[in-house]
């Protein structure tokens, strides 16, 4: 896919008030730990990850995505009435049915015109909503659109140690152990087809490949909305997903290359979706892409599923890791497997 008249105008994001380290984790599982003979610090060393982010008790995904989507309305320079298209990317949802979308475009006060539904696909939402607002820029239809998600780690964490506590059994740890690096928080992301902002960032297009013979590595159910009426657990191959997630992100990124015609001096920069230190190591030295060219979140906000990538872009953007003029591209992996990465110019 090419884009020629597409831009990302703006980003906003919302962090939750609540760190909880690993360490704060760990002092839960302290009788699992005994039975099975571990150390503390054994978390952190698996993945990396120091700490994450809780929303308080009762608080609504819709409420963290209009906290963002507010955000980088503001920031854009475009007017709400503009937006045309509106997505909600997360995986967690406040119910079932209607979109949550439905409750975001009402406290956005969008326009009665604005189209306006969910996307689910795992860690993949929010860059699939930017794609399908890219297409419907690229065809005409819309001037701009806006697509938001907020995820919440608290409940399936603490239905996890629940279980983790319950079992004390090392196979029940390792099909679960990636459910502990899970995080909080909301993102949005505005684009448009035109510069509008101060510094808007071209969208140039980009691949999305699967592997879903692998959909049954990590499954996480039933789907009852978050809060969930009854107590769910993620079981994850984490093995299995790292090795043939590899695998399908090298496929993807050298038909990335060859869509954008980047030689070997490019991309200058990327952002990966963070899953921890050894997915990271990983797909980087798979691809030839040095660490000094990525930028990461994981360690102080964990995995936060759709929110994560766009996130970590924003922050990084604030922090100048991302310049004007650097090419820059989005390596996007979700359960199913599916892979999408998009190049943008900043």
């Amino acid at each position: 896919m090419i884009f020629k008249n597409v831009y990302i105008n703006s980003f906003g994001y919302e962090l939750p008030p609540n760190v909880v380290t690993s360490e704060d984790l760990e002092s839960r599982l302290e009788p699992l730990y005994e039975v099975l003979h571990f150390q503390k610090g054994q978390l952190e060393a698996l993945t990396g990850i120091h700490e994450r982010r809780f929303w308080d008790h009762g608080f609504k995904m819709s409420q963290g995505a209009i906290l963002a989507g507010q955000k980088a309305i503001n920031a854009s320079g475009i007017h709400p009435n503009a937006i045309r298209l509106l997505i909600y990317g997360g995986v967690c949802r406040d119910q079932l049915e209607p979109a949550t979308a439905c409750a975001v475009a009402d406290g956005l006060h969008l326009s009665p015109d604005t189209q306006v539904y969910d996307v689910s696909n795992a860690c993949l939402g929010v860059l699939n909503g930017m794609v399908q607002i890219a297409n419907a820029i690229e065809l005409g239809q819309i001037q701009a659109g806006l697509v938001v998600s907020c995820e919440s780690a608290r409940q399936i964490i603490d239905s996890t140690i629940n279980l983790l506590l319950e079992k004390k059994d090392m196979e029940v740890f390792k099909k679960t152990v990636a459910t502990l690096t899970g995080g909080s928080g909301a993102v949005a992301v505005l684009l448009s087809n035109s510069p509008s902002s101060s510094q808007p960032h071209r969208l140039l297009g980009g691949v999305a490949k699967n592997a879903t013979q692998f959909h049954n590595l990590c499954t996480w159910k039933p789907d009852t909305g978050i809060p969930a009426t009854i107590p769910t657990v993620m079981n994850t191959d984490s093995v299995g997903v790292l090795q043939n997630g590899v695998t399908l992100g090298i496929e993807t990124y050298k038909e990335f290359k060859k869509e954008l015609a980047w030689g070997d001096d490019k991309p200058d920069k990327v952002i990966c979706h963070q899953v921890g230190a050894t997915h990271q190591r990983s797909i980087l030295d798979s691809i030839g892409i040095s660490r000094d060219q990525d930028f990461t979140t994981f360690r102080n906000l964990g995995n936060i599923g759709t929110v994560s990538l766009p996130i970590t872009a924003a922050i990084a953007s604030e922090r100048e890791f991302l310049i004007p003029g650097d090419t820059v591209g989005f390596l996007g992996i979700g359960s199913g497997l599916n892979c999408l990465m998009l190049g943008i110019e900043w």
